[in-house]
């Protein structure tokens, strides 16, 4: 099940090379070109600060887009390249690449645990430690996961989660070529804080038999 693929307006840009990007950029805008999908490359102007925003949000050369560009039709799109100024370092151009449904590519897939009521440890007041909380997945572009999800049913405290207990959906596939930790459950302070107190204790108690034995020796 796809996912909501979030919207990147633009507009036609009138006139191609050097003069009608410096055009562009003196208007507030950002130039761009669409290419691939099998349709010639597309100009277009895009508003700087929309395109600021969307980069300050992060995971803009890894999220998926629809393009809404008004003549044309929506089409997704991800992008391939951001130059910057040399100095100031803002946006001064942008690629985005057209896709088919069928096409393969890496996007950031949110990771959502349920049923946490039903997990023994966290009755016992255990702590869900989440360590990634969300995944890079090489999926296809018609077929997009809004989200993966962890059932927490029987977990308990000490256990670890990884990434091959997670159902992926049919043709994904984990960028990682290993199986990493998604969370753990682990005690509360509170226990822990108890535990640490119990191994002084035995090291304490511990400590006058280890003097006479070496006092013996």
């Amino acid at each position: 099940m796809a996912g909501q693929i979030p919207d990147l307006h633009a507009e036609v840009r009138t006139g191609t090379g050097k003069g009608a990007a410096r055009q562009a950029r003196r208007d507030g805008m950002v130039p761009g070109v669409v290419y691939g999908g099998d349709a010639e490359p597309l100009a277009i102007n895009i508003p700087f600060n929309v395109l600021l925003k969307k980069l300050k949000q992060g995971r803009f050369l890894s999220t998926l887009f629809n393009l809404k560009v008004e003549g044309e039709e929506d089409v997704r799109v991800i992008c391939r390249n951001v130059q910057r100024h040399t100095v100031k370092d803002l946006p001064t151009h942008l690629d985005l690449l057209r896709l088919r449904r069928t096409s393969k590519i890496n996007l950031f897939i949110p990771v959502e645990f349920i049923n946490d009521e039903e997990a023994p440890g966290i009755k016992k007041g255990g702590v869900l430690t989440v360590v990634r909380n969300e995944v890079e997945l090489r999926v296809t572009a018609g077929d997009i996961p809004e989200k993966l999800v962890f059932d927490l049913t029987g977990k308990d405290i000490g256990d670890t989660i990884t990434i091959s207990q997670i159902e992926l959906p049919a043709g994904a596939k984990s960028t990682i070529d290993r199986d990493f930790v998604i969370a753990n459950l682990s005690a509360p302070s509170s226990l822990r804080s108890a535990d640490d107190e119990d191994d002084a204790d035995a090291a304490e108690a511990d400590a006058p038999e280890a003097e006479a034995a070496a006092e013996d020796a």
